[in-house]
């Protein structure tokens, strides 16, 4: 399935291909469009569409769009649901104190925006982060 959301992707939008990717829908191909024709191409395209106003996930209820992801496809991993809570606090800056790791993940998340401006490429190189920080969650949970 083809999934849209916004171009110039910094944290939640690289956060929910990779959950997408591991987690949902192992075939997805991410489209990465301006903010204003996210809901036409997805539409056209016969898609479903992310963090984006009016999209099918986005955020809603003091969630962002991982934590919507999570929830409706009722992904119940203890482990995926620490990394919510980091990813919530590096996209949503007031609630950035909830979790220590989550000043450090946005950080890198707009290291990253800065330094690479082709959004797969983007993906490409923080997909191995995200599982890193996965791995950290399952390991911090079994202690």
């Amino acid at each position: 399935m083809k999934w849209v959301t916004r171009e110039g992707a910094k944290t939640d939008r690289i956060a929910c291909p990779w959950l997408i990717k591991r987690f949902i829908d192992q075939e997805a191909e991410f489209l990465f469009v301006p903010k204003d024709e996210v809901l036409a191409v997805a539409r056209r395209e016969g898609g479903k569409s992310f963090d984006a106003p009016g999209a099918d996930y986005t955020h809603r209820a003091k969630k962002c769009s991982f934590e919507v992801l999570i929830e409706e496809y009722e992904l119940q991993d203890p482990a995926l649901s620490a990394l919510a809570q980091i990813v919530h606090g590096a996209d949503i800056p007031a609630d950035m104190h909830l979790m220590p790791e989550a000043a450090g993940l946005r950080a890198i998340a707009h290291g990253f925006s800065l330094t690479c401006p082709n959004d797969h490429e983007k993906l490409q190189r923080e997909f191995p982060m995200y599982d890193a920080l996965y791995a950290w969650c399952q390991q911090r949970l079994k202690q």
